[in-house]
């Protein structure tokens, strides 16, 4: 782990219970069938050398902006490129 992904972890550390809006690198995911942009929101539930967990996680889809994911969801702190705390999960924007 490079010393950005060791400023990452104890930044996202201090998080923990915390909403988060996270953008990950893909410029597209595929799950279930369905294409969208990486855009997650959801509560910080851990943090591990190496990715975070959110849960309960939303996945901001443009034909559902506010699907909620089924499952906790853990993202690779490599693959992250951006995140915010000041950004609701309920909150919409346009994703096109």
């Amino acid at each position: 782990m490079g010393l950005k992904e060791e400023d990452l972890h104890g930044k996202l550390e201090m998080l923990k219970g915390e909403e988060l809006l996270v953008i990950t690198k893909a410029t597209q995911l595929n799950l279930l069938g369905q294409v969208f942009r990486p855009i997650f929101s959801g509560t910080v539930s851990d943090v591990q050398l190496g990715h975070i967990t959110l849960t309960p996680v939303i996945i901001k889809m443009v034909n559902a902006p506010f699907y909620r994911f089924p499952f906790p969801l853990s993202i690779p702190l490599e693959q992250i490129v951006s995140y915010s705390t000041d950004v609701p999960s309920d909150m919409a924007f346009p994703l096109t």
